[in-house]
């Protein structure tokens, strides 16, 4: 079994920097902060007055762990333990669930359900019980 540390103080805080986040990018642009929507713009043919915002806020995504690792002296590295077609997989399969369910986790999770938005309750208790199901199965079964 694979064991997970508790870290309420840095989930809160986490969890606060990105609802802080996603609440200046709609009052500055009057857009949702959903991941696969911002990184789907970024490519042909949306070239508009947004693409900066668009790539800074990427960059901020990418660059984050970095910041992180100047101020504390500590890189955090994540430990995949899956090969890498497991991994194309499982990417080919978030990009076509994130297509299919007009969204993503943070577009749904994050920003429609404080919006109160219906399609984002369902996507939202979809892709949370496939999760549960995937950790389920992989940690029980497999």
């Amino acid at each position: 079994m694979i064991a997970t540390e508790f870290t309420p103080v840095a989930s809160l805080l986490g969890g606060a920097l990105i609802g802080a986040a996603a609440v200046a990018l709609m009052a500055a642009t009057g857009r949702i902060a959903g991941i696969s929507g911002i990184a789907a713009r970024l490519l042909p043919p949306y070239a508009d007055s947004g693409l900066a915002g668009r790539v800074a806020f990427v960059l901020g995504i990418v660059l984050a762990p970095l910041l992180v690792g100047l101020a504390t002296g500590t890189l955090p590295l994540p430990q995949i333990e899956a090969s890498t077609p497991v991994l194309l997989l499982a990417g080919l399969l978030v990009g076509f669930g994130a297509v299919w369910g007009n969204g993503c986790t943070s577009g749904h999770g994050v920003c429609g359900l404080s919006r109160l938005s219906m399609r984002s309750v369902v996507a939202t208790a979809v892709f949370m019980a496939a999760a549960f199901a995937t950790v389920f199965v992989t940690r029980h079964l497999i």
